[in-house]
């Protein structure tokens, strides 16, 4: 494998790309495998960096690539682009492998933000650092981040879910799974399932504080806030909104473990009516800021209680 620095065009001129109205020459590119963070929307929102590694790079792994096309002319840059997306990852693999051993530098990117996040990249980047190919950030734009600090919701610590289960049975079940995180949760939506997937996080979460974070850094971005009962109600008697969506729901309340104590039975048996044993479990020890194993012991006593014997 070279390790000689990229970043010449096949007729031997410098790669260049043109930023604030003045082109500009890139700097040779490592080898390696060049991992590059792109805007979400606002093609502004990118780093000088990452317009250089883009233009000196051999090859630009992109999953549309006629998405990525257009900021690659906005910015005059020439770099071949490769398609990488989850229908051909499987087969064009090996070869992107095989350029990456033989010394290319190739920068990886996604249709918007930081590669890797809801993409095909980590098998890529698995199987190149398995095979001793050198990786490399090239950090930026980031629609969890960008959605966390304008959402007003805990940011101390956070737990990104990406896309929930598109049927509401399977959707309920993973939120109960959820429901005992000590942070603030963020979801990828689509803005059909909006108002339904909002409707399943009330009925089992609660009145939890949420925002609703869409067309991030674009011209109509907006930002709704309110309880997910609150947003359930407004989004099902709306059109479904337009464009891409982040949804981010705040962490349970704060815990008082004697009080939940108190109403625990009551708790699960309005609980268990909703939901299986253990999911019901899991929504009402984060309610109760109790232990999960001590709150699923009690709900399997009181099955037992209401079948008058020993529970299975």
């Amino acid at each position: 494998m070279s390790n000689e620095p990229r970043g010449r065009s096949r007729d031997g001129a410098p790669a260049t790309y043109t930023a604030l109205g003045l082109r500009a020459e890139a700097e040779p590119l490592a080898p390696g495998l060049h991992v590059v963070a792109t805007p979400i929307g606002n093609l502004r929102d990118i780093s000088l960096r990452a317009l250089a590694t883009l233009a000196a790079a051999d090859a630009v792994l992109a999953e549309d690539t006629r998405v990525t096309k257009i900021l690659l002319a906005h910015y005059g840059i020439a770099t071949p682009l490769v398609a990488y997306h989850e229908h051909n990852a499987a087969v064009i693999r090996p070869h992107l492998l095989a350029r990456l051993a033989s010394g290319a530098a190739l920068a990886l990117v996604s249709d918007a933000g930081t590669p890797l996040v809801s993409d095909p990249g980590f098998k890529l980047v698995a199987d190149a650092v398995a095979q001793g190919t050198p990786i490399t950030a090239v950090p930026g734009a980031s629609a969890v981040l960008a959605a966390l600090v304008v959402a007003g919701l805990p940011t101390d610590r956070f737990f990104f879910e990406g896309f929930l289960p598109g049927k509401s049975g399977a959707r309920r079940h993973r939120i109960a799974e959820l429901a005992a995180v000590p942070g603030t949760l963020v979801f990828f939506e689509s803005p059909r399932r909006l108002a339904e997937t909002l409707t399943d996080l009330a009925a089992v979460l609660g009145p939890r504080e949420a925002a609703i974070a869409r067309e991030l850094t674009k011209h109509y971005e907006t930002v709704r806030r309110g309880t997910l009962d609150e947003l359930a109600a407004a989004l099902s008697s709306e059109d479904p909104p337009r464009g891409e969506i982040v949804l981010l729901v705040g962490p349970p309340g704060e815990a008082d473990p004697e009080a939940g104590a108190a109403d625990l039975d009551g708790k699960l048996r309005s609980a268990m009516q909703r939901h299986s044993l253990k999911d019901a479990a899991s929504v009402v020890a984060a309610e109760t800021g109790l232990p999960r194993r001590k709150v699923y012991a009690r709900a399997i006593e009181l099955v037992a209680e209401k079948r008058g014997g020993d529970a299975p």
